[in-house]
């Protein structure tokens, strides 16, 4: 359970850190700019993304990499890593039970 809090709480950084470098991106630009998935990968190793591809069509399936994933590379970067941290956060989240209890104030 904290494994999968952690990979969450990851992933929403990584978003955040990628909807930060849009927002910089943009200003300089001057208009809307989203990087997707996968220019930013190319940015960061151009090897591991062709590997993943030759990969991926050799040993998995080559129907999967066409409309799957190329569908995901297309996509924003940030939604792409802040839709599977959020899910995860809250899907690994603390239960009920060890949740602090909200007492009630006095004004209420």
């Amino acid at each position: 359970m904290l494994v999968g809090r952690l990979i969450g709480w990851l992933l929403i950084a990584a978003a955040l850190v990628a909807l930060g470098a849009d927002a910089l991106a943009s200003l300089d630009a001057g208009d809307l700019r989203l990087d997707p998935l996968g220019a930013v990968w190319f940015k960061i190793d151009v090897a591991s993304l062709n590997l993943a591809q030759a990969v991926i069509q050799r040993y998995v399936s080559p129907w999967l990499w066409d409309p799957a994933i190329q569908w995901l590379l297309a996509q924003p970067a940030a939604a792409v890593a802040a839709v599977p941290g959020a899910a995860l956060l809250w899907f690994f989240r603390a239960p009920a039970s060890r949740r602090p209890r909200r007492r009630p104030s006095a004004f209420e």
